[in-house]
């Protein structure tokens, strides 16, 4: 379970092998008790929760991010080592 990236106390990870249960692009996301499960193509909230103003920050940051996203998933899916990725600063 790679990091990724590190924001404002949220943490962006990514699971190797990890298309079978949401069948879309995806990142995992932890930030204090919270966990979440958000798509990369549209920042939808797929499982679990964040505080809102914490998603608000995630998603811009998808945004600026996003073919980074989706080629780190790529890698990870195939169980390779994705990139960092810039924090939102």
């Amino acid at each position: 379970m790679p990091t990724i990236s590190m924001f404002y106390g949220i943490i962006v990870y990514l699971y190797f092998v990890d298309n079978k249960q949401h069948h879309v692009p995806h990142i995992h996301v932890k930030y204090q008790e919270h966990e979440a499960v958000v798509s990369i193509p549209d920042g939808e909230l797929l499982e679990g929760n964040l505080p809102n103003p914490k998603m608000k920050l995630l998603q811009a940051w998808i945004e600026l991010h996003k073919d980074e996203l989706v080629a780190d998933w790529e890698l990870a899916v195939t169980g390779q080592q994705p990139y960092k990725i810039e924090p939102l600063r």
